[in-house]
C-alpha cells in the first residue's frame, strides 16, 4: 500500500517535471529565458527543453509589427500657432534581449521621443507647411525615433502623422482664404472660358466670312464663264446663220419697249442707232415692194 502511494508520487513529480521542463513558444513570439536571474539564451519559435527550478521564461514578446496611436499633443510652430497633432507609430521588436533589459517601459519612452521629436521638427516649420509637407515630417521623425530606438532592440517602420488640429480662429481664418481662393479661380476660369468663347466666335465668323466670299467668287467666275459661253453660242450661231443687216435691225426695234420699261424710268431717250435701224427695215420693205403705212391718231 505505502508502495503504491510512493509510486503514484513519483508520476505526480515527474509530470509535473516534465510540464515545467517543456515550453512550446508560439510563431512569430520569443521567449527570455534566464538562469538563476540572470540571461541565458532567447527562446525560439517551436519546442523547447528548460531545466526546472533553474531557468524561468520571462511573458513572450511578440515579434509582429505594433501599432500605437498617440493622443493628440498640442505643439508650437514658427509662425507661434499651437496645433493639436496626433500622431500614429509602426514599430517592430527585432531584439527581445535588448527590448527586454535596455528599456524598462517601450511603450512609454517612445511615446515621450515622439512628443519630443514632433516639437522640435513642428517648431521649425510654419502651419501652412505643417499641413502641406506631412511626408517631409514623417520623413524627420522616423529617422530621429528609428537612431533612438535602435539600441532598444526595436525598429520604427513608419510615422504618421493623422491629424493636425489648429486652433478655432485659426481654421476661420484659413477656411475664408480657401473661400476667397475658389472664389478667384473660379472668376479666373470664367474670364478664361469666355476669352475663349470669343476667340472661337471669331474665328467662327471669319471662316464663315471666306467661305462667303469665295462662294460669290465662285459664283461670279462660273456667272460670267455662262455669259462668255451665251455669248459665244450666240456669236457662233450669228455667224452660222449668215443674219443679214435687216434681221438685226429688226430684233433691236423689239428690244426697245423692254429698254423702256420700269418704275423708275420717267424720261425715254431713242439713241441714235434707232434711226439707222429703221432706215435699214425701210430699206427693206422698199425692196420687197411693200410701202410703209402712216400711222392713225
Amino acid at each position: 500500500m505505502v508502495a503504491a502511494i510512493v509510486v503514484v508520487v513519483l508520476v505526480l513529480v515527474a509530470l509535473f517535471v516534465a510540464s515545467r521542463s517543456i515550453r512550446v513558444i508560439p510563431q512569430a513570439r520569443a521567449g527570455v529565458l534566464e538562469r538563476l536571474g540572470r540571461y541565458s539564451r532567447t527562446l525560439e519559435p517551436g519546442l523547447n527543453i528548460v531545466v526546472p527550478f533553474v531557468e524561468r521564461v520571462r511573458p513572450l514578446i511578440d515579434l509582429r509589427e505594433q501599432v500605437v496611436n498617440f493622443k493628440p499633443q498640442p505643439v508650437i510652430t514658427k509662425d507661434n500657432v499651437v496645433v493639436a497633432i496626433e500622431t500614429v507609430l509602426y514599430f517592430t521588436i527585432n531584439d527581445p534581449r535588448a527590448a527586454t533589459y535596455e528599456i524598462a517601459s517601450p511603450l512609454q519612452a517612445i511615446e515621450q521621443l515622439t512628443v519630443t521629436t514632433l516639437r522640435n521638427v513642428i517648431g521649425g516649420i510654419t502651419l501652412e507647411e505643417s499641413l502641406t509637407s506631412r511626408e517631409n515630417v514623417n520623413t524627420q521623425l522616423r529617422g530621429v525615433l528609428d537612431e533612438a530606438t535602435g539600441k532598444w532592440g526595436i525598429r520604427i517602420n513608419r510615422v504618421e502623422i493623422k491629424s493636425v488640429d489648429p486652433p478655432p480662429d485659426i481654421k476661420a481664418a484659413m477656411e475664408k482664404q480657401m473661400r476667397a481662393e475658389r472664389d478667384r479661380r473660379a472668376a479666373i476660369l470664367t474670364a478664361e472660358g469666355t476669352k475663349q468663347a470669343a476667340i472661337l466666335t471669331a474665328e467662327g465668323e471669319k471662316q464663315s466670312a471666306v467661305l462667303k466670299a469665295e462662294g460669290a467668287r465662285s459664283a461670279a467666275i462660273l456667272r460670267a464663264e455662262g455669259e462668255a459661253k451665251a455669248i459665244a453660242t450666240v456669236f457662233a450661231a450669228i455667224h452660222e446663220g449668215d443674219v443679214d443687216q435687216k434681221l438685226l435691225s429688226y430684233q433691236y426695234l423689239q428690244m426697245l419697249p423692254q429698254l423702256a420699261q420700269g418704275e423708275a424710268n420717267k424720261v425715254f431717250v431713242i439713241p441714235s442707232e434707232f434711226t439707222q435701224a429703221f432706215a435699214g427695215i425701210s430699206d427693206a420693205l422698199s425692196k420687197s415692194g411693200t410701202t410703209a403705212k402712216p400711222i392713225d391718231k
